[in-house]
């Protein structure tokens, strides 16, 4: 049996310490994935674009077909609700969810109307941001009109799951997926950034992943500090023969990429800068 780390869950307007099974084996979000879900983040007393991430959830469940239950001032409120019910803190893992419980038209889609909220929070240590190994994957990140890349949904994960399992047979922590067309994308896990030249860049928002809420305040900051930062196509290529490589994410915020495929890296002073600046504004 699972051990799972200390845990609080709100569901149908009741906090539960543990893990509560909510999901029955009818509900559509079981067998038919209309699950969407955010991350939030709370360590060292503060939680970091909370709104940005609550606001995210209900989006997504729109472009999932579902219909949020719950305005965004009250997913906020129910999530800083959750975190007092922790030593003050405690690294913390804030994830509000959405799901239907029954199917529509053939059962397939799902019933907007039964949509259900909950909210997860339990206890997730950050990492020591020493640094991860990427690779290259033979799994792509889809367009808009092949998945709901618009949304923060669970049927999205099985592919970066694979991406992740095939970079691990190859030695390596994580993988760069290309998009429909062959340009990167992002990681299996997260939004990736290089620098070349005392210049950062990242890969264009093109529909086939989620701009990340980390990432839109990585570039905001860097760009704020007077650091250029260039949106735009890139090739593995340009990857390889970077200068810098770090990524963005909720659950670490910023990290280095210490080698990419055989070429080994080390963290450089556009990464440490965009670290500094993003600690420093959340702790502002």
């Amino acid at each position: 049996m699972t051990e799972w780390s200390h845990t609080w869950t709100f569901f149908d307007g009741t906090w539960s310490e543990g893990n509560p099974q909510l999901l029955g084996p009818r509900d559509h979000a079981a067998w038919l994935a209309s699950t969407v879900f955010d991350g939030a983040r709370a360590f060292e007393g503060v939680t970091p674009d909370l709104e940005a991430h609550c606001a995210r959830v209900n989006n997504s469940a729109r472009a999932l077909g579902l219909k949020p239950t719950r305005k965004v001032e009250e997913v906020i409120e129910i999530a800083r609700d959750g975190v007092a019910k922790f030593e003050p803190d405690t690294a913390l893992y804030i994830r509000p969810m959405y799901w239907a419980q029954d199917g529509g038209r053939f059962s397939v889609p799902p019933d907007p109307d039964s949509t259900v909220f909950c909210m997860c929070i339990y206890e997730l240590p950050m990492p020591e941001p020493a640094g991860f190994t990427v690779t290259s994957s033979s799994y792509r990140r889809p367009a808009i009109d092949q998945a709901t890349v618009n949304a923060k949904a669970s049927c999205l994960y099985p592919n970066s799951a694979r991406a992740l399992a095939e970079a691990a047979e190859k030695g390596f922590d994580n993988a760069l997926l290309l998009d429909p067309v062959g340009h990167v994308a992002e990681l299996a896990t997260s939004n990736i950034f290089m620098a070349k030249d005392g210049e950062v860049h990242t890969p264009y928002p093109n529909g086939t992943f989620l701009n990340g809420v980390t990432r839109q305040r990585t570039i905001q900051l860097l760009d704020g500090a007077g650091v250029s930062v260039h949106q735009r196509s890139l090739t593995f290529e340009d990857f390889e023969t970077a200068d810098e490589i770090f990524a963005s994410g909720n659950y670490f915020k910023v990290m280095p990429v210490t080698k990419i495929q055989q070429r080994d890296l080390q963290p450089g002073p556009l990464y440490t800068r965009a670290r500094e600046l993003y600690w420093n504004w959340a702790h502002s």
